[in-house]
């Protein structure tokens, strides 16, 4: 097997440009990176909910996790892994949130293991390019 950058890096600047342009005012989702970066520490079902606790108090941050989170179920197709690309609302039913949730845990160890060394890095890029995008007036994490 060869070494397939996947984009990374290009994904993570226009994820942060994206989030930069919907919350123009005061761009308060960007202060979500570092918070994303860590919780890839807690498994892929915990990173795939956080859009579910953020969704309805802090749209902007959700719609950054959902939008690391739909970059990564791309990238992770490409290498023949298929995560669930579902969200959803924390309205919706708590069937649906579980099934989900256990359609991640139900992935092989191994394939749970390259998603997880994948959502690692992306989030680094995203970091970085985070503070780099972060213009004078936004709020340091």
């Amino acid at each position: 097997m060869s070494w397939h950058p996947y984009n990374l890096d290009h994904l993570a600047q226009e994820i942060v440009l994206k989030a930069r342009h919907r919350d123009h005012r005061d761009a308060n989702s960007l202060n979500q990176a570092h918070k994303m970066r860590a919780s890839c520490a807690y498994g892929l079902e915990r990173f795939w909910g956080e859009h579910l606790r953020l969704k309805e108090k802090e749209a902007e941050k959700a719609a950054f996790v959902a939008d690391v989170w739909t970059a990564l179920v791309g990238i992770l197709q490409k290498g023949g892994i298929n995560l669930p690309g579902t969200l959803l609302s924390s309205k919706d039913a708590e069937a649906t949130i579980q099934g989900v949730a256990e359609r991640i845990w139900r992935l092989e160890h191994e394939q749970q293991q390259v998603a997880l060394a994948v959502l690692t890095a992306l989030c680094d890029a995203v970091v970085w390019w985070t503070q780099r995008l972060k213009t004078g007036g936004e709020a340091a994490e």
